[in-house]
């Protein structure tokens, strides 16, 4: 359940997916529902809806209220009891979000204000259900048969539906009406909800209707005045909404909304109530939406039905009678005699009628007895004439459907007779191409490439014959499998037939019993005699017709018989001539493969003897290169990276093609003389750059290059074997040569990276990103001390927060440096580049602009790593001087760019002067986070002293003893630490020489 509320409430701008909307459903099964069912609340969903941050995403909150109005609809009852304690909080985020008048916040505030309105009035009218959905009886008991009450009820509903339709309008305002916004994620996003307010809608405009009729027939015209205004009011405003979402393709795929009547009802005339049709929302069964509801059909009010409501509202409210039926004022003018002479006379009417009744009754039973003879006599000869009837017709229909079969595998029968003459023609074309191979045989070796194609053209031939054959082979089974299926056919028709007679069996049962239903309608007697003999008539009729089909279908049966016999013997000659043509093919095929084989074989030896001759001569080039790089007067030979580079891009793009082409075994003379002459010119490339590189790099380039130079023999050398030439592989020379182009960026000048063109944008990009870098910090570190507010306490909380309070110093320090060198930077720039652009004053001035980028980079990267040892200490796994040596290092790296800065720069510039007081800041600062830093570690290890007081005399000497060897110990280890330091600042110095071009400046 915890999973399905995740997944349906996500702050993704689209619709609930259909797997999530039907997790949604009832009828589906679904978690969060069944699952309010199961427990008889809503203490889950609330427990995972209190996570989740309502008030911070709009979206989120959207869609919270989107799933708890279906659950206060569909969810168990007591969904609404364990809702109410969270109204207030409702409200409260209500209002928040009715400060927002973009987006999604108006839309979630006016849909909070429904929720809340809903459960105020289920509260309130407890026999309503969350769904809304009540029979007219519970209506009626819901009003407890007293006016005031549905008056009041009458308000409440308006209220209700006025909360409704403020969110129906709000949301349409919010869509581009002009766009198909349906269509998008975002416009479904907001849509979905609707279809959850159209069925409460539907259900109170339903309502709202006939409780108006109801006090229309209580109370004066005049008092509800108010009352029918506001429902015209109302009612314009759904009609349009519902107008309006009809068309929308969004919903004409989920659900179907009812229109309401061109015109409001006239309350003031109480039969306008039998006009009046409940509004129904349809949702097809085969659509999965998110706001699927029970699909509920539409039911008309018939005149018995609108009897039974006058019945029921007369019960309630009371009826006029506009007659008394107790009335004898009219007999007081007759006398005694009179009556006496009425009654006798009455009585002998009573007794002639009663004779009479005795004989229809004898008469009606003897045309009964005689009719019900008659029928079933009647409905035995019917029945035999059907039952003739239906198995003529299965027949003919089982002849015609094997006679169409018939007729389709004739039809196939001659495309195949077809086919088998495009093969033959084929063949004979084939047997002219392969007369005229031999007699260029003698050309093979100068033409084998245009012998290649015509190979090639043979190959496509024969496959085409092969498939030709294949498909003979198919259609002579597919034959077989159709009388298979004939027979099959007619054992299945045999069935058919006595299923269909025990059909006509439950008939005749039927029709006996309609027959008795009949007998006991004694006042319909005549009408019926006359019935039965127009149906006697017509099952004549209908004899006679059945009689004359079966004669017709037995000739039919008989013609499609001959017809089928003949076209058995046509298809059986058909057979016989494809299997002696296609016997005739395969022989003229075989004989075709055996030359082509022996022509494939003899091209092969060509093409191997000249792949082992052009190997042999590239391996001795490869072998010269090597040599050469041995050669003591290739040393004085130098190279730069660049043309390295080059050529090893060049040779690895050769050994690409040459691996594509050994692949399709196309290996030629030209690709391995390329690949010969480009290895060899990369190797020679590779011994003369080393010459001017460093000592490491220089030596690993010469290794790799004698690796490739081997490498590549071992390669040529496979190729000129023939039990390996399949097997050859060049990866290995591929890998060298990637290696030796890793070697060479690296030996290239870092300068070159960048254009001069580019240097000015780069400053500004560099010093944008090292403000962005120390704003980040800063953001960090407050977000850190936050965090340590919360869960620190006692001298690990001070500890952390004289830190991280030192730490923010320093990033605000710096922050100002950082604005100061900007200023400073505008100052330079403007006064040196005279007429000419900022970017051609730095690519004027690379060195400086090259030193500025350095130094930026520098404040940036010290200032994230010391942020992050920040944070280690803070959480207890970094140390005190991990973060004394982060905030040094942010300090020299503010001074570089400090010094950067002034170069160029006015001795009496007031920004100069802001720099070097910024600079001072900078100082100050990191020697307040050192002194935190000390402070705080002081204070942590005066509370972790030792505890002397149970420690015998020979345990502290032992400790002694231990102590002194962790002293020589990190003596040791400080010697070997500041020798790795010196060894480290003279390489970084070395590698920022070469970065800075120093030995080009030499």
């Amino acid at each position: 359940q915890t999973v399905s509320i995740n997944k349906a409430i996500n702050a993704q701008e689209v619709a609930v997916k259909e797997k999530h909307a039907r997790n949604i459903l009832p009828e589906a099964g679904s978690p969060c529902i069944l699952g309010t069912h199961h427990e008889k609340g809503a203490q889950t969903f609330w427990s995972v809806v209190n996570r989740l941050p309502l008030s911070g995403n709009a979206v989120l909150c959207w869609k919270f209220c989107h799933v708890f109005h279906k659950l206060l609809r569909d969810g168990h009852s007591n969904v609404l009891k364990d809702s109410v304690r969270y109204k207030n909080e409702l409200s409260d985020m209500s209002r928040m979000w009715g400060h927002l008048s973009e987006g999604y916040g108006q839309l979630c505030s006016i849909y909070l204000k429904l929720l809340r309105t809903k459960m105020e009035f289920h509260t309130k009218n407890p026999r309503f259900p969350g769904n809304l959905q009540m029979s007219d009886r519970q209506l009626d008991e819901a009003g407890e048969n007293d006016v005031n009450n549905f008056f009041q009820l009458t308000v409440e509903m308006f209220d209700y539906l006025e909360c409704e339709l403020n969110l129906f309008q709000t949301v349409f305002s919010s869509l581009d009406m002009s766009r198909s916004v349906s269509v998008t994620a975002a416009g479904q996003c907001r849509l979905a909800p609707l279809i959850q307010v159209i069925l409460d809608c539907s259900h109170l405009y339903d309502y709202t209707v006939k409780l108006l009729f109801k006090l229309h027939s209580c109370l004066p015209a005049d008092t509800l005045q108010g009352h029918r205004d506001r429902f015209l009011e109302q009612f314009r405003k759904l009609k349009d909404l519902f107008y309006r979402s009809s068309n929308l393709q969004y919903f004409k795929r989920l659900i179907q909304i009812p229109q309401l009547p061109e015109n409001p009802p006239n309350f003031l005339r109480a039969s306008a109530l039998s006009e009046h049709i409940s509004p129904v929302v349809v949702i097809p069964a085969e659509a999965s939406s998110p706001d699927s509801e029970p699909i509920t059909d539409l039911v008309e009010m018939d005149t018995a039905s609108q009897s039974l409501f006058d019945n029921k509202f007369d019960d309630i409210f009371g009826s006029a009678f506009s007659c008394d039926p107790f009335n004898f004022n009219s007999q007081n003018g007759m006398n005694k005699d009179d009556k006496d002479r009425l009654i006798e006379q009455l009585y002998g009417e009573i007794t002639a009628l009663k004779e009479e009744l005795e004989n229809f009754k004898a008469e009606s039973a003897r045309g009964a007895v005689q009719l019900r003879g008659h029928a079933s006599e009647l409905e035995a000869e019917l029945a035999e004439q059907q039952h003739l009837k239906q198995q003529a017709q299965d027949e003919s229909e089982f002849l015609r459907t094997e006679l169409e079969e018939l007729k389709k595998q004739r039809e196939d029968t001659e495309k195949a007779q077809r086919s088998l003459t495009e093969i033959e023609r084929r063949a004979q074309a084939n047997e002219q191409r392969y007369s005229k191979l031999k007699e260029k045989y003698s050309e093979l070796v100068q033409n084998h490439a245009d012998l290649l194609r015509k190979n090639a053209e043979v190959t496509k031939q024969v496959t085409v014959a092969r498939q030709a054959q294949g498909d003979v082979e198919r259609e002579k089974k597919e034959l077989e499998d159709s009388f298979q299926r004939v027979s099959e056919q007619a054992q299945r028709k045999s069935q058919e037939q006595a299923e269909v007679l025990e059909t006509l069996k439950r008939e005749l049962a039927a029709s006996r019993q309609e027959l008795q239903v009949l007998q006991g309608t004694l006042e319909s007697s005549t009408q019926a005699g006359a019935e039965q003999n127009s149906r006697i008539i017509s099952l004549e009729q209908e004899r006679d017709r059945l009689s004359q089909a079966a004669e017709r279908h037995g000739q039919d049966m008989a013609a499609l018989r001959a017809e089928l016999q003949q076209l058995r013997d046509t298809l059986s000659r058909e057979q016989e001539s494809s299997r002696t043509e296609l016997e005739s093919l395969q022989t003229q095929l075989r004989d075709k493969e055996g030359a082509e084989q022996a022509l494939r074989r003899r091209l092969a030896e060509e093409q191997r003897a000249l792949l082992r001759g052009t190997a042999r001569e590239a391996e001795r080039m490869v072998q010269d290169a090597l040599a050469r790089m041995e050669d003591p007067a290739h040393i004085g030979c130098t190279g730069s990276a660049d043309c390295l580079l080059s050529r090893t891009l060049a040779a690895s793009e050769c050994v690409e093609r040459l691996r594509d082409a050994h692949g399709k075994y196309l290996s030629d003379g030209t690709g391995l003389a390329l690949f010969a002459h480009l290895v060899s010119d990369t190797l020679l490339q590779g011994s003369a750059t080393s010459h001017v590189a460093p000592v490491e790099p220089a030596d690993r380039l010469l290794e790799l290059c004698r690796q490739c130079g081997s490498e590549a023999l071992s390669y040529l050398s496979a190729l000129q074997d023939p039990g390996t030439v399949a097997g050859a592989d060049c990866s290995l020379v591929t890998a060298c040569l990637g290696r030796i182009s890793t070697i060479a960026e690296e030996l290239r000048p870092r300068g070159l990276d960048v254009k001069q063109e580019e240097l000015g944008d780069l400053v500004d990009k560099e010093m944008a990103a090292t403000a962005a870098a120390i704003e980040t910090a800063s953001a960090r570190i407050e977000e850190m001390l936050s965090k340590a507010r919360a869960g620190d306490t006692g001298v690990k909380l001070e500890v952390n927060e004289r830190i991280l309070g030192s730490c923010t110093g320093l990033m605000q320090a710096i922050h100002v440096l950082v604005l100061a060198s900007k200023d400073l930077q505008r100052e330079i720039v403007e006064s040196g580049r005279g007429a000419a652009s900022p970017k051609e004053f730095y690519a004027k001035n690379s060195r400086w602009t090259e030193g500025l980028i350095s130094a930026s980079k520098a404040v940036g990267w010290g200032a994230t790593v010391m942020v992050d040892a920040a944070d280690l200490v803070v959480q207890g796994k970094g140390t005190f001087e991990e973060l004394m040596v982060c905030s040094r290092e942010i300090a020299a790296s503010t001074a570089q760019l400090v010094a950067a800065s002034k170069v160029k720069a006015d001795k009496d510039s007031a920004n100069l002067c802001k720099l070097q007081q910024a600079s001072r800041g900078v100082n100050q600062a990191t020697a307040g986070v050192v002194a935190s830093t000390k402070a705080g570690r002081s204070q942590v290890e005066e509370k972790d002293s030792m505890d002397f007081s149970s420690m015998t005399l020979t345990q502290i000497k032992r400790q002694e003893m231990d102590s002194q060897v962790r002293v020589l110990e990190l003596e040791n280890q400080l010697q070997k630490e500041r020798q790795k330091l010196g060894e480290l600042r003279k390489k970084h110095y070395e590698l920022a020489g070469v970065a800075e071009g120093w030995e080009e400046d030499g």
